[in-house]
C-alpha cells in the first residue's frame, strides 16, 4: 500500500488525523539518514483491551514458516553482501555488559565504535568518507559518564541498561532513580526492563503505568523497553507485552538482556514486528526494534535485516528504527569484510578488540 493511501486510511481513524504520521516516502538505497533521533516520537494510548484481545492469535507454525522462507530464499553475495553488512554496522548498539567492565573498558569500545574497521578494509571499500559507525553504546550506569566524553563529538549515541537490569525486580522508585541518574550524566537512550512476573499475572495496567512513569523519567532520552522474551514462555505472551509497552509510549521494543537461557530468535522477532505493524496501522506512529542477545555472526546479523526489510520495509533499515543488540558482531562483521576483499578468512585476533 502506498504512503498516501495508507495516510488516507488512517485519516479515518478513531484517534484523529492530528494525531497521525503517515508512513514516510520510498527512499533510495544509498541515501544518507542522520543518525539523530528524527522521527515522530510515539505519544502512546490509552490501554486498549480491545485492541489486545484482537492480537492474542499467534500462529508459532505459521511464524516459523515464514522465518525459514526469508532465511533460505534469501541469498545476498559479493558487493550486495558488503553493503548489507555495512548497513548492519550501522544499526548496530555496540554493547558491553560484563560485572569486570571498567572506564578504560569502555574506553576501548567508544574508540572501537568510532573506528570500527581497520584502515586497509576501508580503502579497499572505498567508504573512507562514509563514516559508517554503530549508532550507540550500550553500557551500564556507573560507565555512562565515561563513554559521552569519550565519543563527544562522533554523533554516536549513549544507551545504558537500566531498571535494575536484567530482572528489573527492585522498587519502582529506585528504578526511576536510576533512568534519571543516567539521564542526568549524558545517556540519550534508555535501555528499561519489564518484570516479567507482570506478564504471567496479566497485570497489564499495572505493567502499563510502570512503563508510562519511565518514559517519563526518561524525559528527552529515548526509551527502549526490554521484554526478556526468553523468559516469557509463548509468543501470545510477547505479542501482548510489546502491545503493552507500545501503548505506553516506547520507542523501541527489544528482545531480550543478553542474560536470558534464550535470547533474541527470528520467530520472536517476527512476532514483534508484526506488533509494530498493527501499531503503525492503528494509531500511525513507527516503533523501533531491537533484537538483543545470541547476535553474533555476519550470517545472524544478515537474516535479521532481511526479516525487517521484507515485513516492515526499507525504512525500518536504518538506525532510528533498527538496532542490534551486540558485543562480538562487529569482529565477525569485519572477518567478513576482509574476506570480501582478499578470499581469505582472519583469526579474530588481527582486529582491534571490541
Amino acid at each position: 500500500m502506498s504512503s498516501t493511501s495508507r495516510e488516507a486510511e488512517l485519516s479515518t481513524d478513531r484517534l484523529g488525523p492530528s494525531k497521525i504520521t503517515p508512513l514516510p516516502a520510498r527512499t533510495a538505497a544509498n541515501a544518507p539518514v542522520p543518525q539523530a533521533h528524527g522521527i515522530a516520537r510515539n505519544p502512546g494510548m490509552k490501554l486498549d483491551l480491545g485492541f489486545m484481545e484482537s492480537m492474542r492469535s499467534v500462529n508459532r507454525s505459521a511464524l516459523e514458516r515464514r522465518v525459514a522462507s526469508l532465511t533460505k530464499r534469501r541469498s545476498i553475495k559479493a558487493d550486495n553482501q558488503a553493503a548489507w553488512l555495512l548497513r548492519a554496522v550501522a544499526c548496530m548498539d555496540l554493547t558491553t555488559l560484563n560485572s569486570n567492565d571498567t572506564d578504560e573498558r569502555v574506553r576501548r569500545l567508544c574508540a572501537k565504535a568510532v573506528n570500527p574497521f581497520r584502515r586497509d578494509i576501508v580503502e579497499g571499500l572505498g567508504i573512507a568518507g562514509e563514516k559508517i559507525r554503530p549508532a550507540a553504546v550500550c553500557v551500564y550506569h556507573p560507565f555512562v559518564a565515561t563513554a559521552v566524553d569519550a565519543l563527544r563529538g562522533s554523533g554516536i549515541h549513549v544507551a545504558a541498561v537500566s531498571t535494575a537490569f536484567p530482572h528489573g525486580l527492585t522498587p519502582l522508585s529506585t528504578r526511576l532513580q536510576e533512568i534519571e541518574a543516567s539521564v542526568s550524566d549524558g545517556a540519550d537512550e534508555i535501555d528499561v526492563v519489564i518484570p516479567r512476573g507482570l506478564v504471567f499475572a496479566a497485570k497489564w495496567q499495572e505493567l502499563y503505568n510502570e512503563i508510562v512513569t519511565m518514559r517519563a523519567a526518561c524525559g528527552e532520552a529515548h526509551l527502549k523497553v526490554i521484554l526478556g522474551t526468553g523468559d516469557l514462555a509463548t509468543l501470545r505472551n510477547v505479542m501482548l507485552a510489546s502491545m503493552v509497552a507500545m501503548m505506553a509510549g516506547a520507542d523501541f521494543i527489544k528482545t531480550s538482556t543478553g542474560k536470558e537461557s534464550v535470547n533474541a530468535t527470528l520467530p520472536v522477532g517476527l512476532a514483534m514486528v508484526r506488533a509494530i505493524r498493527a501499531y503503525f496501522e492503528e494509531t500511525g506512529y513507527l516503533i523501533g526494534f531491537k533484537p538483543a542477545g545470541g547476535i553474533s555472526t555476519a550470517k545472524a546479523s544478515l537474516d535479521w535485516l532481511v526479516l525487517m526489510k521484507e515485513e516492515l520495509g526499507r525504512r525500518w533499515l536504518e538506525p532510528d528504527l533498527f538496532r542490534f543488540g551486540a558485543s562480538s558482531l562487529l569482529t565477525d562483521i569485519e572477518r567478513q569484510l576482509e574476506h570480501h576483499l582478499t578470499g581469505h578468512y582472519s583469526a579474530n585476533h588481527r582486529h582491534a578488540m571490541a
